[in-house]
């Protein structure tokens, strides 16, 4: 099992920056965490870029 990987990302309705742990084996995957300041669901999707780095993207509910 790897290690959870500590990342910042910016929320898509507040805007505030929040530090999440991301699973390096979710890679592929597509899952909801609430936002740690607004409350409100984040759609996370995990992935990695062509020298296997990993890549975390985020959105609002309605845009997903």
């Amino acid at each position: 099992m790897e290690e959870l990987k500590e990342t910042e990302i910016s929320c898509p309705y507040c805007g505030e920056f929040i530090s999440v742990l991301v699973d390096p084996g979710e890679v592929g995957q597509q899952y909801i965490e609430d936002c740690q300041v607004c409350c409100k669901p984040i759609v996370f999707v995990i992935s990695e870029d062509a020298m296997g780095r990993l890549l975390v993207s985020v959105q609002s509910e309605d845009d997903a």
